[in-house]
């Protein structure tokens, strides 16, 4: 398809959708109403006729809201995206959606009386406490867009982790809360559609008077400030705009993945080159997605059913999309990669390498042989340490090579990337692992160990084979693979969502697995996991010197006499087998990829092979402290791994982001 029509794509593409939706709208009437009825019904309904009550105070009412949550969110993945100069840039990213949910979570727990003045106030209050939280990670650095990413990474997963462990904990009480963080868009009048309506116009409308200043903000900095742009202030303004949209959408109708994030995507790789064309495009691909996934759940359970949470059917109608699209269109306008910051480095690398070292022997020295028993906290030795051994060290070592081998891929995907949101799950892999295994538990009556194992493997390199066809035809450039990686992610989750929101009680065991749990290690996988990862970490220096040139850029590469594609495939492929090989033992973890090589940077580690070293000694280390803590901490109960390393990794990471 030629640059010429391009401009089209994005056009037809909102057209179709919506041309679906009404298409799915009217049969869905039918089944409630006689069409003769329906204007009736819309203007002044019968009271006596049931029919036309449902349809006036229900059925209208919800198509409103889908259409003004999807234009709202689809609006703020634009704004996002151009504010931030990153094309993964989404509702989820700022920590908004995962503050309203452990507000709510707290509340429910906590402080119920506070739910009496509103659930959507208690939303809005956590969702602005992550944005403040946000703020003030990165505020010194003059809200730069690097530091508001990872502040809104840190926010968003560490408030994420305390959600999700109050679920674990607490899932009988959470469980309407659980479908509230799925999308629920059912209706009884037409009360959110008006509170809706002057707050997203007023957000939209201040957006709309900022438009040029915003599309400055998507130039370097140095660029914007030569054209006298104040940059704190557009993008301070710009960024509370974007949250404000969705805040109020998160507040109304809860939490609605993916929207944001794909309809930015589509404007963009279907004709939307320049801001302007975006912010137009975004809202009206967003409305028509939402829309058409929400008629397609009721045509699935009835009108007035909301057995399916919209937020899930929506990511399994757009990421097929834009799975279809990617590699038929060139992504054209590209955002310019986020500059590297200014972070100090370290003289002497060896000797903080050798600290890390050091505490990491200790670390494991300390999880072997401390912990609680029957007569309280003690230290095992001798013959009272061997029958406890037998339990310990499989979860310790399980923890010590996943946590090593994500912490490494994570920083390959970033260096390959010139991402900091980049990290081994965005790939697609730990959802594939995670479908596969799911598949496995509920078609598979009494599915065992080595099954489901088998299953996941079968899932991870199925989700691997999917990113590598998609990014072939474009050498794999970074930004396509970021996006199949995403919206594959996105389509996986959707249907284990989809499963879980069925209420089996399968589900839970699930959901351990998915927060990172030892609990399953045996002595033979523990075994086999770290010899896997002691052959993936001795090949590890065969990378580095790619890795130390890839964040120069394409140019720069084939000017070196590097083979761009080959060398973007091979490092892939060794991100995929790390990332693969972890998953399979203790489940995705969504934390220690992602930020063990930002710990280890901001450490003063530069180089490629030190901040490798680094990111494997501090991944290593986190999720063996994680472990140790997650069965200690309320023994006998126990806290999977995967959360507790966002907990205790968390705080550290704000701390250095405060650092100037």
């Amino acid at each position: 398809m030629g640059r010429r029509d391009r401009p089209l794509v994005a056009v037809l593409l909102c057209a179709t959708l919506a041309a679906l939706a009404v298409a799915a709208t009217m049969s869905n009437l039918s089944v409630q109403l006689p069409s003769a009825l329906w204007l009736e019904a819309a203007f002044r309904p019968d009271i006596g006729d049931m029919r036309q009550v449902l349809v006036h105070y229900a059925f209208l009412p919800r198509l409103a809201v889908s259409l003004l949550c999807g234009a709202a969110l689809g609006l703020a993945g634009a704004v996002l995206q151009q504010v931030l100069r990153n094309p993964l840039a989404s509702p989820e990213t700022v920590g908004v959606s995962a503050g309203a949910y452990l507000a709510l979570a707290l509340a429910t727990l906590a402080a119920p009386a506070l739910l009496a003045f509103g659930r959507e106030w208690v939303a809005l209050a956590g969702a602005f406490v992550a944005l403040a939280a946000v703020l003030a990670l990165s505020w010194h650095k003059n809200l730069s867009p690097l530091s508001v990413v990872l502040a809104g990474l840190v926010v968003s997963l560490y408030a994420g982790a305390i959600g999700a462990a109050l679920v674990l904990l607490n899932h009988e009480w959470l469980a309407g809360l659980f479908i509230w963080g799925a999308g629920s868009l059912g209706q009884q009048d037409w009360v959110t559609t008006l509170w809706l309506l002057p707050r997203l116009g007023i957000a939209a409308l201040a957006i709309g008077l900022m438009t040029r200043p915003l599309t400055l903000l998507g130039l370097e900095d140095e660029g914007a400030r030569s054209l006298g742009v104040p940059l704190g202030i557009y993008r301070f303004a710009g960024l509370g705009m974007a949250v404000a949209l969705i805040a109020v959408v998160v507040a109304a109708v809860g939490v609605i993945g993916f929207v944001g994030l794909a309809a930015a995507a589509l404007a963009r790789i279907g004709g939307g080159r320049r801001f302007g064309q975006r912010l137009i495009l975004a809202p009206l691909l967003g409305a028509a997605l939402l829309w058409a996934a929400d008629q397609a759940v009721q045509l699935a359970t009835g009108p007035q059913g909301d057995l399916l949470p919209t937020g899930a059917i929506t990511a399994l109608l757009g990421a097929p999309l834009l799975l279809w699209l990617l590699p038929r269109l060139s992504l054209g306008g590209e955002l310019p990669l986020l500059a590297a910051e200014r972070l100090p480095r370290t003289g002497r690398p060896g000797i903080l390498l050798a600290v890390i070292g050091l505490a990491l022997l200790l670390l494991l020295a300390f999880a072997l042989l401390c912990g609680p028993g029957p007569d309280g906290w003690s230290f095992a030795f001798g013959d009272q340490l061997q029958p406890l051994l037998s339990w310990r060290w499989p979860r310790v070592l399980a923890a010590l090579s996943a946590g090593a081998m994500l912490a490494l891929a994570g920083m390959m995907m970033q260096r390959l990337t010139g991402n900091p949101m980049a990290s081994p799950e965005v790939l697609g892999i730990s959802a594939g692992a995670a479908l596969g295994m799911m598949v496995a538990m509920f078609s598979v009556a009494g599915a065992g160990r080595p099954l489901q194992t088998a299953a996941a493997a079968a899932g991870a390199f199925a989700a691997l084979l999917t990113v590598l066809a998609i990014g072939r035809r474009a050498a794999y450039a970074p930004e396509r693979l970021l996006l199949a990686g995403v919206a594959l992610t996105a389509l996986f989750d959707a249907l284990i969502l989809v499963l879980t929101a069925t209420g089996d009680p399968r589900a839970m065991l699930l959901l351990n697995w998915l927060t990172g749990s030892t609990y399953g290690v045996d002595p033979g996988s523990a075994v086999l996991t770290v010899s896997i990862a002691l052959c993936l970490l001795l090949a590890a220096p065969l990378f580095i010197r790619w890795l130390d040139l890839l964040p120069l850029g394409t140019p720069a590469l084939r000017s070196l006499g590097v083979d761009v594609a080959g060398t973007r495939l091979l490092v892939l492929l060794m991100v995929a087998v790390l990332t693969a090989a972890s998953t399979l033992i203790v489940g995705p973890l969504t934390f220690i990829g992602l930020m063990a090589p930002h710990l280890a940077r901001r450490l003063g580690l530069a180089r490629a092979l030190p901040q490798a070293i680094g990111a494997v000694l501090a991944g290593a280390l986190i999720m063996v402290g994680a472990d140790w803590i997650g069965r200690t901490a309320i023994f006998p109960r126990q806290i999977p791994a995967g959360l507790v390393a966002t907990l205790i990794g968390g705080p550290v990471l704000m701390w250095l982001l405060r650092r100037r």
